[in-house]
């Protein structure tokens, strides 16, 4: 049977549920507490801290389906059916439990008898000096030798730099003749499609120090890697992963959207796949929070959308067409994913805004490219600089193959040489500015030391005050068994009522004490491993492991805290009343003094929609609305209608935050007892931070009647430097602002007319150049604008004419202006590219259009020689 990807994703995953292993939502595609990753590239990635013993897994045994994206090989994508950036990676994981007898016999059952692969054309590989593997398939799996291929370090061995790392063991599927390369030596490891590796167990048993030595691991574990999507092309016996069930039919939208048929122009199969491929990789980064931008995992999904945007124009596909292909990948990808469905709105106005801009930035691509065209022509030049072809790609987003084929249809060649130095030259700076970190790609810290089954809870929801025992001490280097007066260091206590930095809160402050000593703590912050830091200083005695100690929160801090994360949670759902569901949170900082709250939407807030939020959070504020806590599982909570954050995993058990009818939320924060303790809400600032996506910043309680009084006082100190009182200060303003129009008008006036008088008669220095009136004089100490002014004038006086006044405005200063009239332009005479060769004289540079350029200098020791010039510049312009 010809299992779908949908079916077989979940045949594995109930496959091995029945093997005692824990089937896990795939984690996002954004890496937590990892720097090393832009985005998640395998199933093992999210699961590190489990193979590192840093935190204890939920489960010794557990499986996923996790959704992966690679660009190593992005220039290929599309150029072969081999390559994509988005793809499924099914993987059984055990932290310290079977090994590879039982990783070896569920991955032959699982492939032969749950899926039906015929045993004959399946072939394992193991690594060159793993015997034990190698006899388990021989002996105790009955596979003949002659059919187990022992590879070496290169392709049967993991590792990456320092750390845990093992042998592999792979299977191979021999998917028939047909998909040969017909050599005689043809076989396992052929560079050919015919044998296809659809599986790879990786033994991990020792650990490398990073000098190639290695030791046994106490804990050995498995890590399992299987492509969903290549176990599909060899169960459904097809060409590729673009011909598989559910690719095939986003394929087939891609080719009807553009009117063309699959393999029957090899150029457009290019684009046919390359649009399939990427479609898939921003439909899933925007379902989990990506939004485009210019660094980071945002610029990997803009390059991948307008890549896409791009090669639909190659097809002939009008206007905006990515949101209906990503329709098609959350049709046919909502089983295994049902966040796709949930935030499809969202997903579809990103990609439209972003496919909108990058319509607009290609249309001025092309238009830069034709100046610089222009000027290739002027100079005699026919290759185009690599600085150039890498400003175009990296400032506007303009592809280098479209460069290419542009510059060739004129006539032009292009330095790829000097692009690619351009591209390296990035990519080194990029590199140095990335920070080092250890293989979980965290910073090294002493945290890292502290035994992974010691954990903290949080009992800190209805009480500020509690007993308990210190488990863990730190200096800022090193565990310690105590801290003295004037030390700096952290504490970890059994159960705690502070609340640890995250979700967006500021973690709370305050006192760690017994009768020998006290501790501030000025920072509480989440540990891996579910434990709790309290970061500080202290004051006074000594404190020891193992001590039992009072814990006290600073009242007023968590209080403030309280009124501002609860007005988060009213300013949420007033945004979406007012602007509409389509606003998710992209972020928060609550803070004991103030707010802030990022969300999607699409453009600045009007001062009415800013006013309207404002009245509504206030409103519930009055409402006096009662808040309650409960706990939940989260398939119950989502039936509540609960907010749920964007791209974050939650718990089976998660809290439900309700305000009333009005607000209901997940989130594990700390909240006020009733709406009317915030007192007041106000809004402060209102921007943009990234596309799509916009900050407003607001105070609460006594905060808001802090900022009135501020805003009071500086509207005293205002009317009384305007000798005004404070009720007749816009009159005062207002006569203020006519008296300074009025004498600006003046000014401008007297400086035409010294403008003028200084210029004295020079009509009569009109030449003709080849049939073209010139003017070019000097005149001193006139501004860039008056000089404008100035040209203007002499135009209307002269009629068809160019005109090249200089300036000398200090010792070490030129004002330069050049303007040509449209019968001129006709003629050949171009201000821009005059001026671009005069100024050079003054020690200048400048351009501008055809009709009018200005330009500065450094040396009015020039203008004479500029002057003379000027004839002859316009004479070489002139047809």
């Amino acid at each position: 049977m010809k299992y779908g990807v949908n079916e077989l994703r979940k045949m594995y995953l109930e496959f091995f549920e029945s093997k005692e292993h824990l089937a896990m939502k795939s984690f996002s595609l954004v890496p937590h507490n990892d720097k090393s990753l832009l985005l998640i590239n395998s199933g093992m990635a999210p699961l590190k801290p489990y193979f590192t013993g840093q935190e204890i897994p939920p489960r010794k045994r557990v499986t996923t389906c996790q959704k992966c994206i690679r660009t190593g090989d992005i220039e290929n994508v599309g150029k072969t059916a081999r390559h994509g950036t988005f793809f499924e990676m099914l993987g059984n994981f055990s932290f310290g439990d079977y090994f590879k007898r039982e990783a070896i016999n569920w991955s032959w059952e699982f492939l032969t008898e749950v899926v039906g692969l015929e045993k004959d054309r399946l072939y394992p590989s193991v690594y060159l000096e793993d015997d034990e593997a190698f006899d388990i398939w021989n002996k105790e799996m009955g596979i003949p030798e002659n059919k187990i291929f022992r590879f070496g370090k290169a392709d049967n061995f993991w590792e990456h730099g320092a750390g845990p790392c093992g042998p592999c063991s792979e299977i191979y599927y021999d998917r028939g003749e047909k998909y040969g390369c017909g050599k005689p030596d043809c076989t396992v490891g052929c560079d050919c499609d015919r044998y296809m590796e659809v599986w790879n167990n990786v033994f991990t048993q020792f650990s490398n120090d990073g000098n190639g030595n290695y030791e046994e691991l106490v804990q050995k574990n498995i890590d399992t890697g299987m492509g969903l999507e290549r176990l599909a092309v060899v169960v459904q016996d097809v060409d590729s992963i673009f011909d598989v069930d559910t690719l095939e039919a986003l394929r087939n939208k891609v080719c009807e959207l553009a009117g063309v048929t699959y393999k029957t122009d090899e150029n457009k199969d290019v684009s046919i796949r390359l649009i399939t491929d990427h479609i898939r990789s921003v439909t899933f980064m925007i379902s989990d929070g990506i939004m485009p931008t210019n660094e980071g995992r945002g610029y990997v999904l803009r390059r991948l959308l307008r890549r896409a945007a791009r090669h639909g124009r190659l097809l002939g596909i009008e206007g905006t067409f990515l949101a209906k292909l990503s329709n098609t990948v959350i049709e046919v990808s909502k089983d295994g994913y049902p966040e796709l469905d949930e935030k499809k709105e969202f997903i579809f106005t990103v990609l439209t805004q972003e496919e909108d801009k990058f319509n607009k930035t290609i249309d001025q691509g092309l238009s830069i490219l034709d100046e610089l065209i222009e000027q290739l022509s002027v100079s005699d030049n026919k290759v185009l600089s690599g600085d150039d072809a890498f400003k175009l790609y990296d400032t506007y987003g303009f592809p280098l193959d479209l460069t290419k084929e542009i510059l060739e249809e004129k006539g032009y060649g292009l330095d790829e040489a000097g692009f690619k130095a351009a591209m390296e030259e990035q990519r080194v700076k990029a590199r140095n500015a990335r920070k080092t970190t250890n293989y979980m790609g965290a910073d090294v810290t002493v945290y890292q030391e502290i035994d992974p089954a010691i954990t903290s809870v949080f009992v800190g929801y209805d009480k500020l005050v509690n007993e308990s025992k210190i488990s863990v001490m730190t200096t800022e280097e090193e565990i310690t068994n105590a801290l003295t007066e004037g030390q700096n260091g952290t504490i970890i206590v059994d159960e705690t009522v502070f609340y640890a930095t995250m979700g967006g809160q500021e973690g709370d402050k305050g006192t760690i004490s017994n009768e020998n000593g006290t501790f501030k703590v000025e920072e509480t912050i989440k540990l891996q491993g579910g434990k709790v830091g309290h970061v500080g200083h202290m004051t006074q005695g000594v404190l020891k492991i193992n001590d039992v100690v009072t814990m006290e929160v600073c009242k007023s801090n968590r209080d403030n805290t309280c009124k501002n994360h609860s007005a988060t949670h009213l300013l949420q759902k007033a945004l979406r009343t007012v602007l509409g569901s389509h606003v998710e949170q992209q972020g928060s900082l609550v803070t004991n003094d103030r707010l802030r709250f990022d969300f999607s939407h699409f453009q600045a807030l009007s001062k009415e929609e800013l006013e309207k939020v404002e009245a509504i959070v206030n409103e519930q504020i009055i409402a006096a609305l009662p808040v309650v806590t409960q706990v939940m599982n989260i398939e119950e909570a989502k039936k509540t209608g609960a907010m749920a954050l964007f791209g974050e995993k939650y718990a089976d058990d998660v809290r439900v935050v309700s305000m009333g009818d009005f607000s209901i939320e997940l989130c594990g924060g700390t909240h006020v007892a009733n709406t009317s303790s915030i007192m007041l809400f106000k809004i402060v600032s209102e921007a943009g931070i990234a596309a799509g996506v916009r900050r407003i910043e607001a105070l609460t309680g006594m905060s808001v009647l802090n900022y009135y009084k501020n805003v009071e006082k500086e509207l005293h100190d205002t009317a009384k430097v305007l000798k005004a009182e404070p009720g007749m200060l816009v009159k005062k303003v207002e006569a203020l602002q006519d008296e300074l129009k009025t004498l600006s008008s003046e000014n401008e006036s007297l400086k035409n007319k010294l403008a003028n008088s200084s210029l004295g008669d020079v009509l009569n220095n009109v030449i003709e150049v080849k049939g073209v009136k010139l003017l070019a004089t000097s005149v001193d100490n006139v501004d860039m604008n008056s000089l404008r002014n100035l040209g203007d004038q002499l135009k209307e006086k002269i009629g068809e004419c160019v005109i090249v006044l200089a300036s000398k405005v200090a010792a070490d200063k030129v004002n330069l202006i050049v303007m040509a009239t449209d019968e001129c332009i006709k003629k050949g005479a171009h201000a821009g590219n005059l001026i671009k060769e005069l100024a050079t004289l003054v020690g200048g540079g400048g351009g501008g259009r055809p009709n009018m350029a200005q330009a500065g200098g450094k040396n009015p020791d020039g203008i004479a020689t500029l002057i003379e010039q000027a004839k002859e510049a316009l004479n070489n312009q002139i047809a």
